[in-house]
């Protein structure tokens, strides 16, 4: 039986590919910062809390880091943790660059100490790309991060390639663009946005604030990009792989789908809150999955309507938050 440690298993990555990896017969053990008192509501609702063995550990402290490899002896270790909004990375700068890259470079730096051969997943970011304009990124596009988030992403991105380069470790980055889900937290646009549309259909008078509607993200489905960091993994060889289905849409196209599902016109309940813009933010986002598609035989089954009346379904059926 493989064993797989995830750090941040609480988050939405991260409980699915708990789920998925139980499917596939591993032992898993997720980290948090403390064990004993997170919310483990993700895992809940996905009925796979019971069947993982939870650990506290602090990403940023090189020895709580060792010290849980040393105890859970992973052949695997996903690292999907670290602060993990754009928007808040703004106001919390220092916190968003320690929490991803030294937790990073901790983990690395304890798998190579411990001389294990632990396969290693690190969650790369569409965001390290920066403003591409209207060509779709690969592998080989360049990093022009705006953002300190994509910063610290930047940053761990090059870390797990130095230490696949200089010291042979397995360890390998998947460069995912946006990906959602019911799971998602509402400061996510875009369960702020499903969250809104829900309530509306039932009578909420309110209206939907957002910033800046004409951006183009290319929107996934969370659960099939869990399956691309298992299979990346799974490779004789390590190495970086975009993950992203290869079409881009308007934040405008996604409230209007999200308006459709209940039947309403969504330019009846949306405000432009300048409030809500970024300092910077990127005009087009769109990846190339051409090499997954190639050496994983991945490739997005979902689009961004589907994905949409997905979350629109899981969260009517929730009836809650995505928190």
């Amino acid at each position: 039986m493989k064993k797989a440690l995830i750090c941040g298993v609480s988050g939405q990555d991260g409980a699915y590919l708990a789920k998925l990896l139980l499917s596939k017969g591993y032992e898993v053990c997720g980290t948090s910062r403390d064990a004993q008192m997170s919310s483990f509501r993700k895992l809940e609702f996905l009925n796979i809390r019971d069947r993982i063995k939870l650990e506290s550990v602090a990403l940023t402290d090189f020895r709580s880091v060792l010290q849980v490899l040393l105890k859970t002896e992973p052949d695997e270790v996903y690292n999907l943790a670290g602060q993990t909004s754009v928007g808040l990375s703004f106001e919390q700068p220092v916190e968003t660059l320690e929490s991803i890259a030294t937790g990073t470079l901790n983990l690395l730096e304890a798998i190579r100490f411990t001389k294990a051969p632990i396969k290693f997943y690190n969650a790369g970011s569409s965001e390290c790309f920066g403003d591409i304009g209207s060509e779709a990124a690969d592998e080989n596009t360049p990093f022009r991060p705006r953002s300190p988030y994509a910063v610290a992403k930047s940053a761990a991105f090059w870390q797990v390639a130095n230490y696949r380069e200089a010291y042979g470790l397995f360890a390998c980055s998947g460069i995912l663009f946006n990906h959602e889900s019911p799971l998602r937290p509402e400061r996510f646009v875009t369960q702020k946005i499903i969250a809104a549309v829900l309530k509306i259909a039932n009578g909420s008078a309110e209206k939907l604030r957002l910033g800046n509607i004409s951006i183009q993200r290319d929107w996934g489905w969370a659960p099939e990009y869990v399956e691309a960091m298992y299979l990346m993994l799974q490779q004789e060889q390590p190495d970086d792989y975009v993950i992203a289905t290869g079409e881009s849409n308007k934040l405008g196209d996604f409230v209007a789908s999200a308006f459709a599902c209940m039947n309403l016109d969504w330019q009846k309940y949306v405000v432009t809150d300048k409030s809500l813009l970024r300092p910077t933010d990127l005009a087009i986002s769109r990846g190339n999955p051409a090499k997954a598609k190639a050496k994983l035989g991945w490739e997005a089954r979902s689009k961004m309507r589907d994905v949409v009346r997905m979350m629109v379904e899981g969260r009517r059926r929730r009836g809650g938050a995505g928190e």
